[in-house]
C-alpha cells in the first residue's frame, strides 16, 4: 500500500542519516495529556537519539481551529518558526466519524503548508472511546485513506491501542473519562511515535521516563510497571512490523 511505502521511507531515512530531528505536534489534549511530546523526546534521550519536540495544542481543538487561529492558537507562526523535520497532525478524536469532510479538507491545507517549508507531515491516528470500541474501524479507515490520498506518513496509534486491548482487555490505557489516555496510554503512544520517527524497535525503552527541571534535577514524566512497559513495547513492534501488509 502506498502509505506503507511512505512510512517505511521515513523510517529508513531516519535510520540511515542518524540525524537530530525536530518534530512539531499540532493537536489537542490527546497530544498534551501526560506530556506526549516531551515523553517522546525523553525516550530518544534514553536511547541515544536526539528528538527535539514542540507542540501547538489547545483542549478540544480540531485542525480547522488550528488553521484559523482560533482558541488563541498560533500554529502557523509555530510552523514557520523552525526548520521542522516532521509535523504531526492530530485532529479532534471524533472528527473522522462526525465531520470526515472537514478532516479531509484541513489535513489537505496543512499538508500543503507543511510540505512548503520542507517538512514531512505525519498523521496521528487516534483511538476509539472506551465506551464504544467499534469506533476504531471508521477512525482508522479514514486516516488510512487520507494517508494514501495525500501520500503522507501515518502512525497507527489507534490500531496499536486496539491490539493491546484485544490481547489484554484489562489494560488501563484510558483516563477515567473514557476518552483521554492514562499514563500507560501515553507510554504506549509515545513508544509508537519513537518507533515511527527513528525506525528503531520499541524494545528496552525504560519504564521510567524523565527529563530535567530548571535546576537540572530529574523530572519524572511517566512511571509504569516493567511488565506493562514490556507489553507495550511488544505491541508496538508487532503492529509496526506488520501494519498494512495483510
Amino acid at each position: 500500500m502506498k502509505w506503507i511505502a511512505f512510512l517505511l521511507w521515513i523510517l529508513s531515512a531516519q535510520q540511515i542519516c542518524g540525524q537530530e530531528s525536530d518534530v512539531l505536534f499540532i493537536g489537542n489534549s490527546y497530544t498534551y495529556f501526560w506530556n506526549l511530546p516531551q515523553v517522546v523526546s525523553a525516550i530518544g534521550q534514553e536511547q541515544g537519539v536526539q528528538i527535539n519536540t514542540r507542540q501547538s495544542t489547545a483542549g478540544g481543538a480540531n485542525l480547522g481551529q488550528h488553521w484559523n487561529n482560533q482558541k488563541e492558537l498560533q500554529s502557523h507562526e509555530v510552523l514557520s518558526s523552525n526548520e521542522w523535520d516532521y509535523v504531526v497532525l492530530q485532529d479532534h478524536s471524533l472528527r473522522a466519524i462526525q465531520y470526515p469532510d472537514s478532516l479531509e479538507h484541513y489535513v489537505g491545507l496543512w499538508v500543503d503548508a507543511i510540505k512548503e517549508i520542507g517538512a514531512q507531515p505525519i498523521l496521528y491516528m487516534t483511538w476509539a472511546r472506551q465506551y464504544d470500541p467499534t469506533m476504531i474501524s471508521d477512525i482508522a479507515t479514514k486516516y488510512e485513506e487520507l494517508a494514501v490520498q495525500y501520500d503522507i506518513g501515518i502512525v497507527p496509534v489507534g490500531r496499536i491501542w486496539q491490539r493491546a486491548k484485544d490481547l489484554r482487555p484489562d489494560i488501563r490505557l484510558y483516563d477515567p473519562d473514557q476518552s483521554h489516555p492514562s499514563p500507560l496510554g501515553t507510554y504506549l503512544t509515545a513508544c509508537a511515535f519513537y518507533s515511527a520517527l527513528t525506525g528503531h524497535s520499541a524494545r528496552d525503552i525504560p519504564a521510567r521516563l524523565k527529563g530535567k527541571d530548571q535546576y537540572g534535577e530529574n523530572l519524572y514524566l511517566l512511571i509504569v510497571s516493567p511488565q506493562d512497559a514490556q507489553f507495550c513495547q511488544s505491541i508496538v513492534d508487532s503492529v509496526m512490523s506488520t501494519y498494512g501488509k495483510d
